[in-house]
């Protein structure tokens, strides 16, 4: 008998906007920042990766599980999980929350490092806020992007550190 195999594909909202089958939601230059993976028996989750300000490469997390490099063990980041969340921190500093929704849906939250030493801010934001190295924020031409829908793309948000951005990159 054949196997009758049903998948939906993920819809990510990233700042009031929908992502429909697209495999990177944001990438900054080169580098994938939110990916959306499909795991075997597990469906989609995400893929996002952790860097050191100053660009170490120190864990990959997978949904709500992290993999922790040798130097991700050796700067202490740490998981925790109260209740309807997934915490990940570097001392102090909270690097990205998850607050589990209703079924398979949650709402992240993060503040991440690119492996050239920029900072990301994800949020509600419109689009995600960059601070370069300066720590001047990268000045992203004036985009409101609000309540959009980016369907089957390669990558949903591509922020280049020259400060260009494309968005449905395909």
């Amino acid at each position: 008998m054949d196997k009758l195999v049903y998948s939906t594909t993920p819809t990510v909202t990233l700042a009031t906007n929908k992502f429909i089958n697209v495999p990177i939601i944001l990438q900054f230059d080169n580098d994938p920042i939110i990916s959306i993976i499909k795991l075997e028996n597990l469906g989609y989750t995400t893929e996002i990766p952790i860097y050191h300000p100053d660009g170490t490469y120190l864990a990959k997390v997978r949904g709500t599980r992290i993999y922790l490099t040798e130097a991700g063990k050796k700067a202490g980041l740490i998981m925790r999980y109260p209740e309807l969340m997934t915490i990940c921190q570097m001392g102090d500093r909270t690097l990205f929350e998850i607050h589990n929704q209703p079924g398979d849906s949650f709402k992240m939250q993060a503040e991440l490092n690119t492996p050239n030493g920029c900072f990301i801010k994800t949020s509600d934001l419109t689009v995600p806020q960059v601070i370069m190295k300066s720590g001047e924020p990268l000045k992203i031409g004036g985009v409101i992007m609000r309540n959009n829908t980016i369907i089957g793309s390669r990558i949903g948000i591509l922020i280049k550190s020259n400060g260009s951005l494309s968005i449905g990159v395909s």
